[in-house]
């Protein structure tokens, strides 16, 4: 997950993740607190491509190197929305 592409592609997973849950949820095939659980942690790590991806836009736009950004920790990212 080091370039735009891969990070891209790990956010269409986990889009495909939380379809596959929410299908699961509709066919009784998960519990809905399991759903929930599941749908909480695929939300993190969404906000944490997403916020990846703009850092390093940012580093690219001030002449970095985009490959200097990493993945921030779940309680950094999750702060942002709050």
């Amino acid at each position: 997950m080091t370039t735009d592409e891969g990070i891209h592609t790990k956010i269409s997973d986990l889009v495909a993740r939380e379809r596959e849950l929410r299908e699961r949820l509709q066919d009784h095939d998960i519990e809905p607190e399991d759903e929930q659980a599941q749908l909480h942690a695929i939300e993190v790590q969404l906000d944490q491509c997403w916020d990846l991806l703009r850092q390093r836009q940012a580093l690219r736009d001030s002449g970095e190197d985009p490959s200097a950004a990493a993945v921030r920790p779940p309680e950094q990212v999750e702060q942002y929305i709050q």
